[in-house]
């Protein structure tokens, strides 16, 4: 990340904040599976070599990255929100409520919160969205990758239940190979009925139980 990747954090700490969080979701355009959410307290200034933004990191460095985290954080919390309430509360909702799960479940609690993005989640503690955030503090860019490793291993889980979809290669996203396995055996009782390309098929719901 770029050297000012602490300004934010810096920003906090003047004005007299000293437990500082960060927070990112992943998984808002899946057609399957949850929105899994993290908030992540790390050390004053901590150097996590590579730390970035999820997206622009490789499956290899995210899994590098993601013990590390946990090693050096003060506290590590995980919010998970499955397709049932997603398809009830619309995605947007769920992964505001997933944010502050993870929030929620911190230990020490946090005095202050960076959220990715630019909405504030269902949380009383004073807090700053920042677009782009997990590109611009370190403590967003450590959310967003145990959020993306979180909910990319609980994917691989579901392709052991339902091996039919390749869960597994595609974590639930809307490719070509998924299309076509939704088009094949219908909908799983994991996939988003609320989303444009499920939706088409839920009076056709085979294989649903392996």
């Amino acid at each position: 990340m770029k050297p000012d990747s602490w300004n934010f954090e810096k920003a906090a700490a003047k004005n007299g904040f000293a437990c500082i969080a960060g927070v990112d979701e992943a998984g808002r355009g899946p057609l399957a599976g949850p929105v899994v959410a993290a908030s992540v307290i790390l050390p004053s200034f901590v150097s996590i070599t590579g730390l970035d933004d999820s997206k622009k990191l490789t499956l290899s460095q995210r899994d590098r990255l993601y013990p590390q985290i946990y090693t050096h954080a003060v506290s590590v919390g995980i919010g998970v929100i499955g397709p049932y309430i997603i398809d009830r509360i619309n995605i947007l909702q769920a992964s505001l409520q997933a944010m502050a799960l993870a929030v929620n479940s911190l230990c020490p609690r946090p005095d202050y919160l960076l959220i990715d993005g630019n909405f504030s989640i269902p949380s009383a503690l004073p807090q700053q969205t920042i677009i782009k955030g997990d590109s611009l503090s370190a403590s967003i860019a450590a959310a967003s990758v145990v959020a993306k490793v979180t909910r990319d291993r609980l994917m691989q889980k579901h392709h052991q239940d339902y091996p039919q979809y390749e869960f597994a290669r595609h974590k639930g996203y809307p490719t070509k190979i998924h299309k076509e396995s939704i088009r094949t055996f219908g909908i799983s009782l994991i996939h988003r009925r609320s989303y444009k390309g499920v939706r088409e098929y839920c009076t056709n719901t085979r294989n649903t139980e392996v």
